[in-house]
Parts: C-alpha cells; structure tokens; sequence
C-alpha cells in the first residue's frame, strides 16, 4: 500500500532541479548555437572563395571549361538515362 502511495504522488524532483536543468540545457543550447554561426560562416567565405577561384580559372581558360561542362553534362545525362 506504501508503495501506492508514493506512485501516486507523481516525481519526486524538487523545482530547483528542474531550474537547474533548464539553465544547463540554455547553456548547451546557447553554445551549439554560436557554433553552429561560427561553422555557417567560415563554410560561406569558403564557397566565396571558392567561387572567385572558379571565376578566375575559366576567365584564364576559357576553352577547357567549356568542355569540361560539356563532358560533366554528358556523363550526367548519361547517368540519368539508367
């Protein structure tokens, strides 16, 4: 009959437990977040990058990237085909 009792009494977790898990879980949360910028960022000067390079190689070499992009859709198209 003990036993019924105290299931019935619902958790026995005091209020500041529950305070003291949010603020941890705020802080986690908190520091993903400002992590997760960090990374959003450094992968958006990176693609810039990236784009600026690309720009610069078919401005020097303008034939070869036309057939590159011929041969990459040739082998996509193809690809899609099965």
């Amino acid at each position: 009959m003990a036993d019924e009792n105290a299931m019935n009494q619902g958790p026995s977790v005091s209020p500041k437990a529950g305070d003291d898990f949010r603020s941890a879980a705020g802080a986690t949360a908190d520091e993903y977040l400002t992590r997760g910028k960090e990374v959003c960022t450094d992968a958006a000067r990176r693609v810039r990058g990236f784009q600026g390079d690309t720009k610069q190689y078919v401005r020097e070499n303008p034939a070869k990237a036309v057939f590159t992009a011929l041969a990459v859709g040739f082998v996509l198209g193809l690809l899609r085909r099965r």
